[in-house]
C-alpha cells in the first residue's frame, strides 16, 4: 500500500537515529471531521486525544502496522493507505526514544467505531482547533494541506 522505497528510507532513518520503537498513526476522515480516540485516564499520557495509532511489531512492515493499529482500535477496515504526513518523535511511557509516523488512510465504513483500548472516541472538525499535542497539531495542520 505505501511504496517501498519511503518504507526504507523511514526505517532506515529512523536506525540511524537511534529509535528504539516504530509507532504508526492515522488520519482517518470522514465528512470533513477525523476521527480522536481518548487515552484511559490510568494509562500513559492519560486522557488525551490522539489519531488511531500502534507499535510497529517486531519484522512487521509500517504499513501493515497500520492496517492492523486501525483495526485493533476502531474496527474499522483500512481500505487504502493515501498519503505519509510526517513523523514525531517522543519518548514512551517505557522510556523509549519512539517515532510516530503517520499517514492519511480511507475506511470502508466510519460507523461503527468499536473501542478496545480507549476511553472515548470523537469525529472533529478541523475548522476548530483540535484537543491533541502540540506534534499531533503539526500533522493535522499538513492534513489539511493536502
Amino acid at each position: 500500500m505505501i511504496k517501498t522505497p519511503l518504507l526504507d528510507t523511514l526505517t532506515r532513518e529512523a536506525d540511524q537515529d537511534e529509535v528504539q520503537q516504530l509507532v504508526v498513526g492515522a488520519v482517518v476522515q470522514h465528512d470533513g471531521k477525523v476521527l480522536l480516540l481518548q487515552r484511559p485516564a490510568d494509562d500513559f499520557m492519560g486522557g488525551i486525544w490522539e489519531l488511531p495509532s500502534g507499535k510497529v511489531d517486531p519484522g512487521e512492515a509500517i504499513d501493515q502496522a497500520l492496517i492492523r493499529e486501525v483495526k485493533e482500535e476502531t474496527s474499522l477496515e483500512v481500505t487504502a493507505i493515501t498519503n505519509y504526513l510526517g513523523k514525531f518523535d517522543y519518548q514512551s511511557g517505557s522510556g523509549k526514544k519512539s517515532r510516530q509516523f503517520n499517514f492519511t488512510v480511507e475506511v470502508g465504513h466510519t460507523e461503527p467505531v468499536e473501542l478496545t483500548e480507549h476511553d472515548a472516541y470523537t469525529w472533529t472538525s478541523l475548522a476548530e482547533e483540535p484537543p491533541v499535542t502540540d506534534a499531533v497539531k503539526k500533522i493535522l495542520a499538513r492534513y489539511r494541506q493536502t
